[in-house]
């Protein structure tokens, strides 16, 4: 009883996330203007996709400012949450830790109007930076660098720390430590960290509208702006195109991760019945 409750409530919660997705990708084959009314399948609304210039621009906006922001949140989360495990007094430890988690706690809002303020008034007195893509990707990056730590953090408690004092006793310096041992083992953690702030950055509104200036628009400030006057069936399509993309890539990780897997696993047999034969 408990086993077929269990397996209902899960197909109940997968069909909860993902109905509304496989809706989407049949609607955008859908020949009707109207976006919940079936006419009969087509492909219209994808060549109409290639040739709307504002959510093509939109997209390329968005792929560009989730990329940088992803790559600057992963470095500054990897050197905080480093800074915060590894060396666990030195002056501001405390200020630190909670500048870092703030903005995992504060509204996007909070964070999108103080960030407008404070850029406002640093335009006024130095001249820039006008409100662009440079204030976007700030904005991101500042939430994203949050995310990052978190999830590095979480590693960097797993590992084993003497691995960096054996290192150090086989003559590494510091840095060396980090580009040889620390490094290769927060791989993962920096692949998932880049994955999330990526998502993070590509999904954002509220940020990205109290940031952003004439001529910028975000592909999720595209959409939400043409849903106020009636979602065009295009939006499907360009949701559908986006949904490709992320699956094939997910695939494409998880293959990736299953085989390096397997590959640890055989490195490790390999070395251990080695060791059995010498001794």
């Amino acid at each position: 009883m408990n086993n077929a409750f269990a397996k209902s409530w899960m197909i109940a919660v997968y069909a909860f996330l993902y109905l509304p997705i496989i809706t989407l990708v049949v609607y955008s084959f859908n020949a009707s203007p109207l976006v919940t009314v079936w006419s009969h399948a087509s492909v219209k609304w994808y060549v109409a996709l290639m040739a709307d210039d504002d959510l093509i621009s939109a997209v390329k906006l968005s792929l560009e400012i989730a990329f940088l922001s992803a790559l600057m949140s992963v470095f500054f989360g990897t050197f905080t949450a480093f800074a915060l495990n590894r060396y666990r007094r030195f002056s501001g430890r405390t200020l630190l830790s909670s500048m870092a988690s703030a903005p995992l706690v504060m509204p996007d809002v909070i964070v999108g109007l103080s960030l407008l303020l404070m850029l406002v008034s640093v335009q006024h007195w130095l001249g820039f930076p006008d409100r662009g893509l440079f204030t976007i990707l700030l904005g991101h990056a500042l939430l994203g660098a949050a995310y990052a730590n978190v999830v590095i953090t979480s590693r960097l408690r797993e590992m084993d720390g003497r691995l960096d004092e054996a290192a150090m006793d086989l003559g590494c310096k510091p840095f060396q430590v980090f580009r040889l041992v620390t490094l290769p083992l927060l791989v993962p953690a920096l692949v998932s960290a880049f994955l999330l702030t990526f998502t993070l950055s590509f999904d954002d509104v509220v940020l990205s509208s109290f940031l952003s200036g004439p001529g910028y628009s975000t592909l999720p400030m595209v959409i939400f702006s043409r849903a106020r006057l009636g979602l065009n069936p295009s939006i499907n399509a360009a949701a559908t195109v986006i949904i490709s993309v992320v699956t094939i890539g997910v695939i494409a990780l998880s293959l990736y991760q299953a085989r390096a897997a397997r590959q640890r696993k055989r490195e490790m047999a390999l070395v251990y019945s080695e060791s059995n034969q010498n001794t």
